[in-house]
């Protein structure tokens, strides 16, 4: 009888700590770094945050859209947050240590959240074809019935993902070298520090997304088929563009998330280099900045409600300098 290896046996591990790599070594282009990565995970935080209460507070963004787009905003609060304030230390303080159980939990994290959010569009998707391809059912089909267990099953999935994979990972022994070539603790640069064989994780970390992330993928293409199908069946400029304009922010947030993820995880390991880490900032730093902007901006509804929002707060600032006057 073959007894199967220990999920994880610390005895085994020589590294227990991770040395992660800087973006610049040169000291006014980490300050320039830290200043801007500050800032973008400021508006990052912010401007979800803002959606997220607007949505809460309008009676009128109360729909499973604005439902999946609250739970897209947590998301990214939660996405840059695994990987902002790690990169911060570095640049500020040139703290680049990290302990193997952090760097574990980071990973771990990072794919939870980068997962549900590829179930997350495609469940936006379908949200974006019945209201467009059958509107006088779009109340009856998108209940919230169906919208919640949408929203669960996606962060499930993210978490069933993130579970199985890590779990693979966690089979690794690490001997040393222990200096990881990116900025925050991903599966291919840790994969390629472990000293053991590593041909199931390789082949989990190509198949997993190769497969995972087209279906859904896929998914949202059919979705957009039938949407433009009905777009086009539509005889006026006018309409035409105002139906469209109703799933052109969710198209962009599609296209920058798989656009950057596919260069970042569909590669085999050995072409990946330290030029991912660019390609990383944007996928991991600067897209979760972006979907409150591309929403904010192109939703009027959005748009309208924060206007309302701002008002009744000046109203209630002037109300309080009368009584005070």
């Amino acid at each position: 009888m073959v007894i199967p290896p220990p999920l994880f046996n610390s005895s085994q591990q020589n590294v227990q700590e991770f040395i992660l790599s800087t973006i610049s070594v040169v000291y006014e282009v980490q300050i320039l770094l830290c200043i801007s990565f500050t800032i973008i995970y400021a508006v990052t935080f912010f401007g979800n945050a803002i959606i997220i209460l607007i949505i809460q507070l309008d009676t009128r963004l109360q729909t499973p859209m604005y439902f999946f787009l609250t739970n897209l905003s947590f998301l990214d609060i939660c996405y840059s947050s695994v990987t902002v304030p790690k990169l911060l230390d570095i640049l500020f303080a040139g703290n680049r240590k990290i302990s193997f159980y952090g760097c574990i939990l980071q990973m771990y994290f990072f794919h939870v959240l980068g997962s549900s959010e590829m179930f997350l569009l495609a469940a936006m998707a379908y949200d974006r074809y019945v209201a467009i391809c059958n509107p006088l059912r779009y109340t009856v089909i998108m209940t919230r019935a169906v919208s919640v267990p949408l929203g669960v099953s996606a962060w499930l999935g993210g978490f069933t993902h993130s579970t199985l994979h890590t779990a693979c990972l966690l089979r690794l022994i690490f001997c040393g070298p222990n200096i990881m070539d990116n900025f925050f603790c991903d599966a291919t640069p840790l994969i390629k520090l472990s000293c053991s064989d590593t041909t199931i994780d390789e082949i989990m970390l190509i198949t997993t997304p190769g497969i995972l992330g087209p279906s859904c993928f896929i998914l949202i293409l059919v979705s957009y088929s039938y949407i433009v199908s009905s777009i086009l069946k539509i005889n006026s400029m006018e309409g035409r563009y105002k139906t469209f304009s109703t799933c052109a922010s969710h198209l962009i947030v599609v296209s920058i998330f798989y656009g950057t993820g596919i260069i970042v995880y569909i590669q085999p390991m050995s072409v990946y280099s330290s030029a991912n880490r660019f390609v990383t900032v944007f996928y991991a730093i600067i897209t979760p900045m972006l979907n409150p902007i591309i929403y904010a901006l192109r939703n009027k509804e959005v748009k309208g409600a924060l206007g309302k929002l701002l008002c009744q707060q000046r109203r209630v600032q002037r109300s309080i300098q009368r009584q005070n006057t």
